[in-house]
């Protein structure tokens, strides 16, 4: 190969490298934008005390969490539930949605 030929790949090597950077950042600032509306919304939809419950639930069941925090700003931009939500009625939410799992022990004899 020519020194041309690998100048040539080099630039086109980086021009990729800093496409990749660029659509990579732009991913970054999107999902903090996301981010800050779901909390702006949860903001508006629970009350202090049901997000602090909601914060502590997430460190224990990530998953769980989120696709709760989903499904409430939907029910909310419904206008299926009343909101602000407090600390009792997210209790009593995540209870019914706890009482559905059934925990099983196996005991040897």
């Amino acid at each position: 190969m020519s020194e041309e030929e690998l100048e040539g790949l080099r630039k086109r090597r980086m021009l990729e490298l800093q496409q990749r950077m660029s659509e990579e950042q732009q991913r970054g600032q999107a999902q903090q934008q996301l981010a800050g509306q779901k909390q702006a919304l949860l903001r508006r939809i629970l009350t202090p005390e049901a997000r602090r419950r909601l914060t502590n639930l997430n460190i224990v069941k990530p998953e769980f969490t989120q696709q709760l925090e989903l499904q409430l700003i939907q029910l909310a931009q419904q206008g299926k539930i009343a909101t602000p939500i407090t600390d009792e009625q997210l209790k009593e939410l995540l209870v019914r949605l706890q009482s559905g799992k059934r925990d099983y022990t196996i005991r040897r004899v």
